[in-house]
């Protein structure tokens, strides 16, 4: 469903919205919008799932730079001698 709303461009804004119109990049100016505010809504996803997973990793245990060498080698060892290396 759409719905129609009157909204505010600056000229510069106006003017490429436009020209991405006149390049057949997009059908029409609604067409822009629609896409920018598609990825505006993708972009503020992603990045409240970036400050999720950052909380957690700070409220979990925390790991030294020692440990956490020690467990990727561990690690590696372990893939290396599954696939017979």
């Amino acid at each position: 469903m759409s719905v129609k709303a009157s909204i505010s461009l600056t000229e510069a804004q106006e003017a490429y919205a436009r020209d991405l119109v006149a390049q057949g990049r997009y059908s029409s100016l609604s067409a822009v919008l629609q896409q920018g505010l598609e990825l505006l809504r993708e972009q503020s996803e992603t990045t409240d799932a970036l400050r999720e997973l950052l909380d957690r990793r700070r409220s979990g245990p925390f790991v030294s730079l020692d440990q956490g060498r020690q467990a990727t080698r561990d690690m590696i060892a372990r893939k290396r001698s599954d696939r017979g290396l």
